[in-house]
């Protein structure tokens, strides 16, 4: 009897012990989503709450409209410049400065401190009219040695356009261009002024991905599905233009050897994974169904086969497919459509929830998209600068751990701490 009350006592202690702990509850807020499997992140509903523009159900779960994410770490945001005309594509000098393109056909150089440099010319006779003009811009891995940047942009002739890629060394004090070289073109060429995709990036062997367009017409549109032209591609080249040795078709006669992968509408964001070395790109779709992709070497990405979007009329593409076999699905998509455009990785320690994370400008979207991936899956969404009303066309990490965004209007930003 002793020995059950003092079982008992020891019990009534334990719990009187235990009520008195602090338990750790997470902050009260209705939009919170439970995701057990990732437990150190807060997950909240989809930031997408606008109605899609087609009925189509998702391949897999989280294709679209995943959980949202916030970004918890304070960060400020502000205006680097609004003096720029058409700003289309930036990068980074190894001295910390930016080199900008700008649609009309000119390349500026901009400090930190906000100071435009003058306009350097020096480019071929460009198709500025409709979504051409001068594009994307890459600088060399070696640039401190050869001093090369790299361009896409919309060459003119009296065959019409096309998406071309062209190279020229930047003197040393910045102020022009010497021994300009177009090294491809994205042919053939066609008298329409859309779709020209144009972004560049290096991959590790340091060779050139161009991603290209369909060219916006019901005439080429089927080009993205051929092996044939430079459409609706992701092609690789080498510095001289030339097809990357490794190419998936490099001995295949009647294919285009520069493609890498193809059935693309109109690709305007590629970025390298900094810790896999993968290449990821967005796809334009047409209403509804804007693309996320891991781009894999001869993989066929489906359009205009399938789609997640639909015609501007409200009519199905093709068939009205979203799914296929021996077609590759998006990773993600967007319906409605926000308009990806430039992209980068965040590689920096800085603020570290951001690491490794994928950031994105959008364009109709009219603000700026955080995606959280893990092992290769898109897991969280965050929308940033939404309030500013405007169109984000590329996206460039800085030197210090910051981001800086351009935009339609010729503003610049930073973000970052």
């Amino acid at each position: 009897m002793k020995i059950q009350k003092i079982r008992i006592l020891t019990l009534f202690l334990s719990l009187f012990l235990i009520s008195c702990v602090p338990i750790n509850v997470d902050p009260i807020d209705d939009d919170i989503e439970e995701v057990p499997k990732y437990p150190n992140i807060i997950f909240y509903v989809p930031v997408e709450t606008n109605k899609p523009n087609t009925d189509f159900s998702p391949a897999f779960g989280g294709q679209t409209r995943i959980s949202g994410i916030r970004t918890t770490t304070a960060y400020t945001t502000s205006v680097v410049t609004n003096q720029l005309s058409e700003p289309w594509g930036i990068d980074v000098l190894p001295n910390g400065d930016f080199v900008i393109t700008e649609k009309s056909g000119n390349l500026r150089i901009v400090k930190s401190d906000g100071t435009v440099g003058p306009a350097i010319k020096g480019f071929p006779d460009i198709n500025a009219g409709g979504q051409g003009g001068l594009l994307d811009i890459a600088i060399s891995p070696n640039f401190e040695t050869d001093r090369m940047l790299y361009f896409t942009l919309s060459l003119r002739s009296s065959l019409g356009s096309v998406t071309a890629v062209g190279k020229a060394g930047l003197s040393t004090d910045q102020t022009s261009l010497s021994n300009f070289t177009i090294i491809y073109e994205a042919t053939p060429y066609f008298s329409g002024v859309g779709h020209y995709g144009s972004r560049i990036v290096f991959d590790k062997e340091g060779h050139l991905f161009v991603s290209t367009g369909d060219r916006q017409s019901l005439q080429t549109r089927e080009n993205a599905q051929s092996l044939d032209n430079g459409h609706g591609k992701i092609l690789r080249i080498t510095t001289d233009g030339q097809p990357a040795p490794d190419n998936p078709f490099i001995d295949q006669a009647d294919k285009h050897k520069e493609i890498y992968a193809y059935g693309l509408r109109n690709t305007q964001g590629l970025a390298i994974h900094p810790l896999t070395g993968d290449l990821w790109s967005n796809d334009m779709g047409p209403q509804g169904g804007d693309e996320l992709n891991l781009i894999e070497s001869s993989k066929n990405y489906g359009w205009p086969i399938i789609s997640y979007g639909e015609e501007y009329t409200g009519l199905p593409i093709g068939e009205g497919l979203s799914q296929k076999d021996g077609m590759e699905q998006p990773d993600y998509y967007w319906d409605p459509s926000i308009a990806p455009s430039g992209m980068t990785f965040y590689t920096s320690k800085v603020i570290p929830e951001w690491e490794n994370n994928l950031f994105i400008g959008a364009l109709r979207g009219s603000h700026i998209i955080r995606l959280m991936i893990k092992d290769n899956i898109v897991i969280g969404e965050e929308r940033l600068l939404s309030d500013k009303g405007e169109r984000f066309r590329d996206i460039a990490m800085g030197l210090n751990g910051e981001l800086y965004a351009i935009t339609d209007g010729g503003i610049m930003y930073r973000i970052g701490k």
